[in-house]
């Protein structure tokens, strides 16, 4: 298993400055030194956890809309999305805790046509208005049949970062990278109100294995429409 980018400064570095540690405390017999270096491993051992990339192969299908996060599904409602929509659409919120992966991966394929950073507030990321008020970035996919649907990634009290390097024109493949965002925070999917949704509240998912979604008009929800 891979440790991301974003971490492996802090990761490798905190290994580097363990080992340091190790070694003085056998050289001086300081208990200090032992006391630190054990607090080094458990925040070393963490860093590599956190930071771990788990490889996930997705088989690439237009019908299904895979989740962008691992997390607990905390929000499944209607409501009005008044950045870019501006009507009536599915929010599913996912927030991911400091123990699950944090790469965020590209529900669909498609083509960036929107991406917005909006600086904000910390609130803890499943505040109802965390979505709204929360620092946060705001991309729009689009696929090959012109569908959209609308990531946002949100910081919470303890995610102090949010890494997207994304622009319009970007084209990601279903389960890409997306981003990554550190310590703990939420992602909002935001669906056509003739979505399938496949999840339910307090349901665990995990990024590119679950599904969230299936578009409408597709083999496996024409009868359900």
């Amino acid at each position: 298993m891979k440790t991301h980018p974003e971490g492996r400064v802090i990761a490798w570095g905190s290994a580097a400055i363990l080992i340091f540690c190790m070694l003085a405390s056998v050289v001086y017999g300081s208990a200090l030194l032992r006391f630190l270096s054990l607090l080094l491993l458990v925040w070393t051992a963490f860093a590599f956890y956190f930071f771990r990339n788990p490889y996930r192969q997705v088989e690439e299908n237009s019908s299904n809309i895979v989740s962008p996060a691992d997390g607990k599904v905390v929000v499944i409602e209607k409501v009005f999305e008044p950045e870019y929509f501006k009507e009536e659409r599915w929010q599913i919120s996912i927030f991911m805790s400091p123990l699950n992966v944090h790469v965020n991966r590209s529900p669909i394929t498609g083509e960036v046509i929107h991406y917005k950073y909006h600086p904000g507030k910390y609130l803890v990321a499943w505040h109802p208005k965390s979505s709204t008020e929360n620092e946060r970035n705001t991309i729009i996919l689009e696929d090959s049949k012109k569908r959209q649907l609308l990531v946002r990634q949100i910081a919470g009290a303890v995610a102090r970062r949010i890494v997207c390097r994304l622009q319009p024109g970007d084209h990601l493949v279903q389960g890409e990278e997306l981003g990554f965002i550190k310590f703990g925070s939420r992602v909002d999917v935001f669906l056509p109100l003739d979505a399938q949704i496949l999840v339910q509240p307090d349901q665990l998912v995990k990024g590119n294995i679950d599904l969230l979604a299936k578009w409408a008009n597709t083999p496996d929800t024409q009868k359900k429409l």
